[in-house]
C-alpha cells in the first residue's frame, strides 16, 4: 500500500487539482449529528451564487446612470425579525446580493471618494477558498504558513524593500498598532511586563499623517500628548530639521523617543515625507523609523513615482494595504520588519494551550489570535496577474489624478488647492457668484453623492472644504475623469444658482 506522504510527494502541484478520496468519501452523506447544517444541494446554491457574482462582475465594468435608493422591499426585508426555521438559501442569496447592490461599492469606476480598492475578481475566488477551508494563521498551519511567508517576500521584493519577516492583519490601523508596539519593545525594552514604569516616550509625525498613528499611540500607551505632529513644508512633507530639533527637545527632557512615522502618500493629499533624510535623522539619533504606505507604498514599484520613496530600504518597518492600491477585497494590510525577531521580541508568549513546535507560531510575531489567511488574495493576484500588471494598473491612476489635475487648472471654474504627489486631487469649484466657497464645495460633495453618477467626498485642507479625488481603481478610465469633471461643473452650477 502507498503511504500517504508518497502519495501526497507524487502530486504535480502545477495545476494540480484535488481529487475525490479513492474510499468515495465524498460520496457519503455529510458527516455529523441529526441536524447537521449542511446545505442540501450544494451544487445549485453554488451555481446560484456564481450568477450573482457574474452579475455583479459585469456591472462594476461600466459606470451607473445613478445609484439606487434603498427601496421599500429591501428595507421591509431588513426589519424581519429573526428566523426560527430555515429559508431557502438560494433566495436568501438573491436578497443578500440585491442588498449589496442598493450599497456604496469602492468596485465601481467612478467610485472617486477617499481610498478605495478595484475589487478584483481573483480576490473573490481566494476569500471563498480560504473561508472554505478556514485555516487559522494563529498557531502552525504547515502549508499555509509557507503562503503567507512567500506573499510577504513577494511584497517586499514588489516596493523594493529589504523584509525580514512580516505578517498580514486586518488593516492600517493594526499595522501601525503593530509597528509601534515593535518600536516601543525595542526604545523601552521590558515595558511589556513593566509598563512604562514612570518612563515618557514620544512619537514623530506629519500634521498630514492618518489619525490611527494618534489612536495607535494612545492604544500603546504612549498618549496622544506625546505625538509630536510637526508642520509642513511646501509639499506638505514633514520637514526633517523640524524632527531633529523635536527629538532633540524631549531628549533634554527625559523623554524616549519611540519612533518616528513618516508618511508613504497621506490619505489626504497623497505626500511622501522624505524618507531619506528622515531615515538620516533616525539612525543619528537612535530612533526607530516607520513608514506609513497604507495607500501609497505601492507606488514605490512603479518608475513613475518610486524615486519619491528613496531611503524606504533604510526603515525599520513599513506598512501597506493590499486592499487600497494593490485593488484586493478588504481586509488585506501586512506590516514589513527589517530585521529578523522583533516583531516576536514584541509579541512572543508562550501558553499552555498554544504549544511551540518545530516552527513558530504566528501569534508570536502579531498582535492578534485568530487571524484568517488573508494573504491567499495577494498571493492569487501576483501568480495570476504578475507585478508587470499591478506596476501599470498603478502609473495609469497616477496618469488619471494628472489628468484631472491639468483639467482643473485649465478650467477658471475650478481651483487646485495642491499639486497632487500620486492619486490623490483636491480642488475647489469656483462659482463667481458664491461667496461662501466652504459651503459651497461641502454641499457640491454631498450632491454628488445624492446624484449617483460619480462618488466622492469633501475634504478639509489647511481649513479650506474642498473635493477630494482618489484615483486607484483600475477600471476607472480616462473619459471618466473629463466626465467626472463636467458632472462637478454642472451640479455646482445648479447649486450656485437656487
Amino acid at each position: 500500500m502507498q503511504s500517504r506522504a508518497s502519495s501526497s510527494s507524487s502530486r504535480r502541484f502545477r495545476g494540480w487539482t484535488p481529487k475525490v478520496d479513492s474510499d468515495g468519501v465524498s460520496e457519503r452523506e455529510p458527516h455529523g449529528p441529526p441536524g447537521y447544517p449542511a446545505l442540501a444541494d450544494r451544487e445549485a446554491v453554488l451555481d446560484a451564487l456564481s450568477r450573482l457574482i457574474a452579475d455583479a462582475w459585469r456591472s462594476f465594468e461600466h459606470p451607473r446612470p445613478e445609484e439606487p435608493a434603498i427601496d421599500a422591499e429591501v428595507r421591509e426585508r431588513l426589519a424581519d425579525p429573526l428566523p426560527e426555521h430555515p429559508l431557502d438559501p438560494a433566495q436568501t442569496l438573491a436578497d443578500a446580493a440585491r442588498i449589496l447592490d442598493e450599497s456604496v461599492s469602492p468596485s465601481r469606476p467612478l467610485y472617486l471618494g477617499y481610498v478605495g480598492s478595484t475589487g478584483l475578481e481573483v480576490g473573490v475566488l481566494a476569500e471563498a477558498l480560504a473561508a472554505t477551508y478556514d485555516v487559522n494563521l494563529a498557531v502552525t498551519a504547515r502549508a499555509a504558513d509557507l503562503l503567507e511567508r512567500q506573499a510577504v517576500e513577494w511584497v517586499a521584493e514588489f516596493i523594493g524593500y529589504p523584509c525580514a519577516e512580516g505578517a498580514f492583519t486586518s488593516g492600517g490601523m493594526i499595522s501601525n498598532l503593530t509597528g509601534l508596539l515593535t518600536a516601543r519593545e525595542r526604545a523601552l525594552p521590558g515595558c511589556r511586563a513593566e509598563g512604562f514604569a514612570g518612563r515618557r516616550g514620544a512619537v514623530y509625525c506629519s500634521e498630514e499623517s492618518h489619525h490611527s498613528v494618534i489612536r495607535a499611540a494612545e492604544a500603546a500607551g504612549i498618549g496622544s500628548d506625546f505625538v509630536r505632529r510637526l508642520a509642513l513644508d511646501a509639499r506638505r512633507r514633514l520637514r526633517p530639521t523640524d524632527l531633529e530639533a523635536a527629538i532633540a527637545a524631549d531628549q533634554d527632557a527625559g523623554v524616549v523617543p519611540i519612533a518616528v512615522v513618516a508618511n508613504g502618500g497621506t490619505t489626504l493629499t497623497g505626500a511622501v515625507d522624505p524618507l531619506a533624510e528622515i531615515a538620516e535623522v533616525c539612525e543619528r539619533r537612535g530612533v526607530w523609523l516607520h513608514v506609513d504606505g497604507a495607500y501609497g507604498l505601492p507606488a514605490a514599484a512603479t518608475g513613475i513615482a518610486g524615486p519619491l520613496f528613496a531611503g524606504l530600504e533604510r526603515a525599520d518597518s513599513a506598512i501597506l494595504d493590499a486592499h487600497k492600491w494593490l485593488g484586493l477585497q478588504k481586509s488585506c494590510s501586512l506590516i514589513l520588519v527589517r530585521e529578523a525577531g522583533a516583531l516576536e521580541q514584541a509579541f512572543g508568549h508562550e501558553e499552555s494551550y498554544i504549544r511551540r513546535e518545530a516552527v513558530r507560531n504566528a501569534v508570536e510575531r502579531t498582535l492578534e489570535y485568530s487571524r484568517p489567511l488573508r494573504s491567499l488574495k495577494l498571493w492569487l493576484a501576483f501568480r495570476t496577474h504578475g507585478a508587470a500588471a499591478f506596476r501599470a494598473w498603478i502609473e495609469r491612476t497616477l496618469g488619471l489624478a494628472r489628468r484631472l489635475a491639468d483639467g482643473v487648472r485649465a478650467d477658471a471654474d475650478f481651483e487646485l488647492l495642491c499639486e497632487p504627489t500620486l492619486s490623490t486631487v483636491c480642488f475647489r469649484h469656483l462659482p463667481g457668484a458664491v461667496t461662501d466657497l466652504d459651503q459651497h464645495n461641502t454641499e457640491l460633495a454631498a450632491a454628488a453623492q445624492e446624484d449617483g453618477r460619480i462618488y466622492l467626498a469633501s475634504a478639509l485642507v489647511d481649513g479650506r472644504a474642498c473635493l477630494r479625488v482618489c484615483f486607484v481603481n483600475f477600471r476607472t478610465r480616462e473619459e471618466d475623469v473629463d466626465f467626472a469633471l463636467a458632472t462637478l461643473r454642472e451640479l455646482g452650477e445648479r447649486i450656485a444658482s437656487a
